[in-house]
């Protein structure tokens, strides 16, 4: 079978297709014929070698969708011919987060999805709805999986609040679309008017251009009245807090998930304690999480927004699309 692997050097040019013997699952385990894969940015960094130094060679990529196509003694959970999305976190299934569940992550330092074939434990995996395509499922376990615990766990939102999101990458989207769906108005920020009249056909309320109106901050307060909103969804880390802080109402809440504009920011400590502001860590979610977003995905008959869909063999060129911040919604590979 086909892998797309990291080999002897980091980087997109150092990506390579390389054969693999195909798995047989043994006692508790599966093999998933792996359909597509969906890009983060964590995959990007990873590629790069800024996630950390990986043993090598390394199949990247945390996100994906396939078929079950073998089972091994004692599975229960799936058949063949389930359709279903590998966990990013294989062994965090429920419950609140700890370090033993955050041990196992997929593409790094466990090899990833972009494999025709995967073996997983049953366990690591969980179905999908039924009206998703497998280019739209496997926008689901990272990216989809985020936006839902920002909005619907760790600070849910509902008729009467208001959601901030940053940009019109794949978690961002996903939350405006949540959001939406929960209740909430949404304020949508981009450097880009044609990706801001995108969000909008999404539903967004309101549209901040955060490079024609760089105090956003103040603009998104002055467009919920003063009061400031209720969730800011932080993707951009250094380059935005500060102006997270300024848009969050007293007694809101920022949840940091990305770090896409630096790794740093000073922050001012008085007009934390001053708001009472709520500020959470996000990576990801467990399998029950996921299974709780995807019943309400299926409730809501809502659609994943992949950008495009790249072939297997054009993985290099996702990368670099990633690379240049060109995208709205999610980068797809199909395999």
């Amino acid at each position: 079978m086909k892998v797309w692997e990291i080999q002897e050097q980091y980087g997109i040019d150092g990506m390579r297709v390389a054969e693999r013997a195909e798995p047989t699952p043994g006692p508790g385990q599966i093999v998933v014929a792996m359909k597509a894969a969906s890009l983060n940015y964590r995959d990007l960094i990873t590629v790069m070698g800024m996630a950390g130094q990986f043993p090598l060679p390394l199949v990247p990529f945390s996100d994906g969708a396939g078929e079950v196509v073998s089972v091994g003694a004692g599975v229960t959970r799936v058949k063949a011919g389930d359709k279903v999305c590998p966990l990013f976190f294989q062994t965090w299934l429920s419950g609140p987060v700890t370090a033993e569940a955050r041990f196992q992550p997929l593409g790094g330092p466990l090899d990833g999805v972009l494999q025709q074939k995967m073996l997983l434990s049953a366990e690591g995996v969980s179905k999908y709805p039924a009206h998703l395509s497998y280019e739209e499922a496997a926008t689901l376990p990272c990216a989809g999986l985020t936006a839902w615990r920002a909005v619907a766990i760790e600070a849910p939102v509902g008729p009467g609040d208001t959601v901030l999101v940053q940009g019109t990458g794949g978690v961002s989207i996903f939350a405006l679309q949540f959001a939406k769906a929960r209740g909430a108005k949404v304020i949508a920020t981009s450097s880009s008017d044609e990706k801001l009249a995108r969000a909008k056909a999404l539903g967004a309320d309101y549209l901040i251009n955060y490079k024609t109106t760089p105090d956003w901050g103040a603009k998104a307060r002055e467009l919920t009245g003063g009061k400031g909103v209720d969730l800011v969804v932080e993707v951009g880390g250094e380059n935005t807090m500060g102006q997270s802080i300024d848009a969050a109402r007293v007694g809101g809440s920022i949840v940091v998930i990305g770090v896409l504009g630096g790794y740093s920011s000073p922050m001012i400590i008085p007009i934390l304690f001053g708001k009472n502001l709520h500020i959470h860590g996000i990576s990801v979610g467990s399998r029950e999480q996921f299974d709780d977003m995807a019943a309400n995905i299926d409730k809501w008959k809502l659609k994943p927004v992949v950008d495009q869909v790249f072939p297997f063999g054009e993985l290099p060129a996702a990368l670099r699309l990633m690379q240049a911040g060109g995208h709205f919604g999610k980068i797809v590979v199909g395999i």
